[in-house]
């Protein structure tokens, strides 16, 4: 089942198991319990530490992955191909007795949470932002025996997916309540269930000591940034609510220069990979509240009260999906408005679905929805499809699509619990005309992320932070880069590049200052 070259790289994976495990099957006669158990059959026979056992479970085709003669914690119901793959290798290194990368500090903080939890996590195996929670899951239920996790594909368990009207993936449930949606790290799910963390945490950045340069976000731009500040050997610090920011939505990425291809998860986990092989001292989960200066130095409130100083600050805060900002859309939002097509399309395997925007993103997103629903309405406010000619001509290909352009949004439609259609008019005749739908996919573009600036640095008339060739903002001392700025074409590449003038920008500004009450570290004199 598994290709040559993944299969080799698998076995020399298993290598690293030092405990034996179970692989505990249940399986039906479906295609698909078939092709589980070609799977498992397969990656048994990789190592002599694992045993291959049939047992009914309430969902079948799934398996469970344990330690021999021990109660099981962890369970996919589904096959973990795609990007779930690397999930089912973690799962089985990790169950195995290999080390886990997690500081030890995180390590004890699970393994101190107290009470009985029991996660489902619904995905789609096109889902970039799945395998994260997934993984971080799994890792819990490893570590702590009072704590149990069931990955459940979707598509396969589609009555499940109705029963709870499930419309967004990663949906988790705790204990059979719905614990979160969308992307979360590990952090995230432990802050949820230890309480004090957040507190404690606000409490140990309060009392760092003041930085040279200051990167607000986590994105390209601030992880170039972060990394180029470093290098000079100076005090950095980076203040992120999630590392890789936007570029974790980003499914395919194929202009990257000297990659020819890669995807959005892979370029982030490289981007922190580089960061943290400097020393810079990363505060994730953070959001930034304030900007202020005091003492010739710039303060940064966060919005767990914590108070930051620095000389220079580097904001890159980068930007987020538009929202059409009419009715209905924040209230379905998850349940049927979407703005993900890779991560939850498959959710609506056989339905109809709108896109919403004719350029390059809503373009791209109807043409893959073509593959797995019914039927995609796109609808494009101007006269004609923004996207570019390869794009339009591929989408004109395909029987299942239709296009209608001159037509402006004007409500979400749902019957109170999940979207059931689309309401626009058309600019043409100013008629009102509705469509019947199961999910509109939210495809106009980004806003960038500054509306905690206003009044601080001048700001653009599309709210983008004005900054001059170097990268410098109205207030002294605070630099800005990326998607956040007024700096056209919003490219990672481009943002990267930003990052890094920034970051040079900002060093010149040190070592041209006098500060007061701090004194100008060695390297930068």
């Amino acid at each position: 089942m598994l290709e040559a070259n993944i299969a080799a790289q698998l076995k020399t994976y298993l290598g690293n198991i030092t405990g034996a495990i179970e692989i505990v099957a249940s399986l039906d006669e479906s295609d698909k319990s078939r092709e589980m158990k070609e799977l498992l059959i397969e990656i048994a026979a990789m190592s002599n530490h694992i045993s291959l056992i049939e047992q009914a479970d309430e969902r079948s085709p799934s398996f469970a992955i344990k330690q021999a003669g021990k109660d099981e914690n962890i369970r996919f119901a589904g096959i973990p191909m795609g990007h779930e793959f690397t999930s089912l290798v973690l799962a089985l290194l990790h169950v195995g007795g290999h080390p886990t990368k997690v500081e030890a500090e995180t390590v004890e903080q699970i393994q101190a949470l107290e009470g009985s939890y029991q996660f489902e996590t619904y995905i789609s195996l096109s889902c970039q932002n799945c395998p994260e929670v997934v993984q971080a899951l799994n890792l819990m239920a490893v570590l702590n025996p009072n704590i149990s996790h069931v990955m459940i594909d979707g598509a396969l368990y589609q009555d499940e997916v109705d029963t709870r009207q499930i419309m967004s993936v990663p949906s988790v449930y705790m204990n059979g309540e719905l614990f979160g949606q969308g992307r979360m790290n590990l952090s995230e799910i432990i802050a949820k269930l230890d309480t004090g963390a957040s507190k404690r945490e606000a409490t140990k950045i309060n009392d760092k000591e003041a930085f040279d340069v200051l990167v607000i976000g986590g994105g390209p731009a601030g992880a170039s940034a972060a990394v180029y500040s470093a290098r000079k050997g100076i005090r950095t610090g980076v203040v992120a609510e999630r590392f890789g920011g936007q570029v974790m939505d980003t499914m395919a990425i194929e202009n990257f220069i000297s990659v020819q291809a890669t995807d959005g998860p892979k370029l982030v986990s490289a981007l922190e990979e580089h960061v943290k092989s400097y020393d810079v001292d990363i505060m994730n989960l953070q959001r930034a509240k304030s900007l202020s200066r005091v003492n010739g130095m710039v303060e940064v409130e966060l919005e767990s009260g914590a108070v930051l100083s620095s000389k220079a600050v580097i904001v890159s805060t980068g930007a987020r999906w538009r929202e059409m900002n009419i009715p209905g859309e924040r209230e379905y939002r998850g349940h049927g408005v979407a703005y993900c097509p890779h991560c939850d399309g498959p959710l609506f395997k056989g339905k109809d679905v709108a896109v919403v925007g004719g350029g390059n993103s809503g373009v791209e997103a109807a043409i893959d929805l073509a593959g797995i629903v019914n039927h995609v309405t796109i609808l494009e406010y101007n006269d004609s499809l923004r996207a570019d000619g390869v794009l339009q001509d591929k989408l004109r290909s395909l029987p299942n699509v239709t296009i209608i352009t001159q037509a402006q949004s004007t409500e979400v439609l749902g019957d109170g619990k999940k979207v059931t259609g689309l309401e626009y008019k058309d600019r043409t005749t100013d008629e009102v005309k509705s469509v019947e739908l199961a999910a509109v996919f939210v495809q106009i573009g980004l806003l960038p992320n500054t509306d905690w600036l206003k009044g601080t640095v001048d700001l653009s008339a599309h709210g983008e932070i004005e900054i001059d060739p170097k990268g410098q903002t109205s207030m002294q001392g605070v630099f800005a880069a990326g998607d956040v700025t007024t700096v056209p074409y919003k490219q990672i590449i481009i943002a990267m590049g930003e990052g890094a003038k920034a970051s040079l920008g900002s060093f010149d500004y040190i070592i041209r200052t006098s500060f007061d009450d701090v004194a100008v570290t060695e390297e930068a004199a």
